[in-house]
């Protein structure tokens, strides 16, 4: 079975910081573009940041940059998502999904979210005073 589990979510007053991991199970992460993507109440589900196999290659949605640092750790099948400087606006649910293209060293906020063949099950993120 292959699954991507998100952890690391919770509540944090603005100007805080979380770090979400993402670890695949059944699967080795490795030859895997991976992409981090929200859905806040009411909208839709948009990007956040994405990175290459290699980590050759990383992008961030403006409203982020900054801010997030996305990274990796092949040996633990493990990508990462530091957010730091959190606002309300980056409330809501964070999802990873993963896209086979072991050559990959370019990856966009705007790629087709139905290009990535596994998600997790996402980790809540809420910020608030």
């Amino acid at each position: 079975q292959f699954l991507l589990v998100e952890s690391g979510g919770g509540s944090v007053q603005p100007g805080g910081s979380l770090e979400l991991s993402c670890t695949a199970s059944g699967f080795r992460l490795g030859p895997h573009l991976i992409g981090w993507f929200r859905q806040a109440p009411g909208k839709d589900r948009e990007g956040v940041s994405c990175i290459t196999p290699r980590s050759d290659g990383t992008n961030y949605a403006d409203s982020v940059k900054g801010r997030f640092t996305i990274s990796r750790d092949n040996a633990k099948d493990t990508v990462y998502l530091q957010m730091n400087s959190l606002k309300p606006e980056d409330t809501g649910l964070y999802y990873c999904a993963a896209l086979w293209d072991p050559y990959a060293s370019f990856c966009a906020i705007g790629d087709d979210q139905g290009r990535y063949e596994f998600w997790g099950q996402g980790t809540q993120v809420t910020v608030s005073s």
